[in-house]
């Protein structure tokens, strides 16, 4: 078996394969031209052959998946794509493929037994649906980023010269704003930079009501997506960027294992038996969903009684700050429990109590 570590760029691929002693036979770089990566891939395919096959191992990045069917095309026995816990202080593109393959020679019995390498954090790459749901909200992300600078540029003209207070009403995003924008006098500079910005916003408008829509259908058609749509401030988009960047949740074996992968619960640094040091959390794992869950937070916060009980508890020993984060992670611990057992959320909110003390009033009345 051969083992092959890849350092990838844009423009070239920094290689070093290991032969089943552990000893590198090729160092060297290759563009990513197709006629140059094809070319190494065919040599390798004639190395593998009397070697019975070869593995590989590559870090995550937005350019992997050319590279993975590639490598997939080319029989590859195993591909390990991993995601470094720390930068070296001496990184260069050599080092870094070297490093890899070293790191998959070491671990090659676990990884092709299943097993979990220590030092190693796998990364699972995401089914064909769940790529694009990944594409489809961070696509909605982007666009609802620029639609704000947008709105902001408005604000600072409007600032400029002092005409905020005479908008006709006192939401921004109406059409009464939009016509009195197009109307108002400005200078000749100022007029050109406003028309130009109304533009960009009836198009990041009708861009932004293309991509709800899918979603929305993506979402209709998932129960996963379903499922978390029942916690409190979790809507179809939220819903549908959690779950894909969750995947399947059988391959969380607790519900902490869910708080760690994003990133939610603290870092630790431990000497001996004496010295325990917890850090804050690790954020590793997905952005965006920690952003989603801090954003949810408050509407659970708000609707379910026990949560806050239990966050008032918190807050008031460790400041809002921590509390908050540990709802966040708790949060997430609810998610894993709602998706393996399939459950909705359940909470107990003052309105669901009050309707639940006049249904037992009205049984109550009707069987005297």
């Amino acid at each position: 078996m051969l083992y092959l570590g890849i350092d990838q760029h844009k423009s070239q691929i920094t290689v070093n394969l290991r032969s089943e002693d552990g000893n590198a036979i090729l160092k060297r770089q290759v563009s990513t031209r197709r006629e140059k990566i094809q070319a190494f891939f065919d040599d390798l395919a004639r190395r593998a052959a009397d070697e019975g096959g070869f593995m590989a191992i590559v870090e995550v990045c937005g350019m992997n998946p050319w590279l993975i069917d590639m490598l997939q095309e080319y029989g590859c026995r195993e591909i390990v794509i991993t995601q470094p816990d720390h930068r070296p202080k001496k990184k260069t593109d050599r080092r870094d493929a070297s490093f890899l393959s070293n790191l998959l020679w070491i671990n090659r019995q676990r990884l092709v037994g299943g097993q979990r390498a220590p030092g190693m954090r796998r990364i699972k790459p995401p089914t064909p649906s769940e790529a694009e749901n990944r594409q489809l909200t961070a696509m909605r992300q982007v666009l609802t980023k620029k639609r704000t600078a947008t709105l902001n540029a408005l604000h600072k003209v409007l600032r400029k010269h002092n005409l905020e207070q005479d908008r006709p009403t006192k939401l921004f995003q109406t059409k009464k704003v939009r016509q009195w924008l197009a109307e108002i006098h400005l200078s000749e500079i100022d007029r050109m930079e406003v028309n130009q910005l109304l533009a960009q916003w009836a198009v990041f408008d009708e861009q932004l009501q293309t991509v709800n829509d899918k979603i929305s259908a993506r979402a209709e058609a998932d129960e996963q997506v379903r499922l978390l749509q029942s916690m409190p401030g979790i809507g179809e988009y939220s819903a549908l960027a959690i779950s894909s960047r969750i995947g399947g949740i059988e391959r969380f074996k607790r519900p902490g294992s869910l708080a760690n992968y994003w990133g939610l619960t603290p870092a630790c640094r431990n000497s001996g038996q004496a010295t325990q040091r917890l850090g804050s959390i690790t954020k590793q794992g997905s952005k965006i969903v920690r952003y989603l869950l801090g954003q949810a937070v408050v509407k659970v916060l708000r609707f379910d009684m026990e949560m806050r009980k239990w966050y008032k508890q918190i807050k008031k020993r460790r400041g809002s700050k921590i509390a908050r984060v540990a709802a966040m992670r708790r949060m997430a611990t609810i998610i894993w429990q709602m998706l393996k057992k399939k459950r909705k959320y359940e909470y107990e909110s003052p309105i669901k109590k009050h309707q639940e003390f006049e249904q037992f009033s009205g049984e109550a009345e009707a069987a005297c």
